[in-house]
């Protein structure tokens, strides 16, 4: 008897997976609480590097089983990651139904076409988001910000410790951080 169960994946703490369970029930799929696999983790993380999903798919799916997804970014964000997942559960013969693509079962053959359509799509749209990343960068170098921890003051440091200040007095005094002022206490 097949068994399903449902991948749900928020990328910070602050994020719930209930909305995505409750997706996938009001699709009309069943899944007991105990084969929802709820998991924290970016999507820039490889799914088999995913402590839960890799525990799921190693040590719960079966052949005959269906995971199902709420959307396909669930899976990865990384086109390649992204089909050498659904290319391991296939080959397992587990069942792939992804609810955002407009055909659902990734193991037919139109489900496999939408598949590299849309993560084509996802990463292609994920190094555009780095590329604007980068411009703003060097605009921002090019309006004079400057980038990275301040340079400390290795000579006001020394000569406030030879004071008899303390770190946390020195720190206050010149008005860093105590992690700057303890790298450099001893030099």
């Amino acid at each position: 008897m097949s068994r399903t169960f449902a991948y749900c994946r928020v990328s910070r703490n602050e994020l719930i997976t209930s909305n995505q369970v409750l997706a996938i029930q009001n699709a009309g799929y069943k899944v007991t609480p105990s084969r929802v696999i709820e998991e924290t983790v970016s999507g820039s993380v490889a799914a088999m590097d995913r402590e839960k999903f890799s525990n799921l798919v190693n040590n719960k799916l079966e052949e005959g089983d269906t995971l199902i997804v709420l959307k396909l970014d669930r899976l990865g964000r990384d086109n390649i990651d992204v089909q050498k997942t659904v290319k391991l559960l296939l080959e397992r013969g587990i069942k792939l139904i992804c609810l955002d693509l407009p055909v659902a079962d990734l193991s037919k053959p139109e489900g496999k076409l939408m598949l590299q359509l849309f993560a084509t799509f996802a990463e292609f749209e994920r190094n555009r988001i780095i590329e604007r990343t980068q411009q703003g960068l060097e605009r921002a170098k090019a309006e004079g910000k400057v980038f990275g921890r301040p340079k400390a003051d290795t000579a006001a440091i020394q000569r406030l410790k030879a004071s008899g200040m303390s770190q946390s007095k020195v720190a206050a005094e010149l008005s860093i951080g105590i992690a700057t002022v303890k790298r450099h206490w001893n030099v």
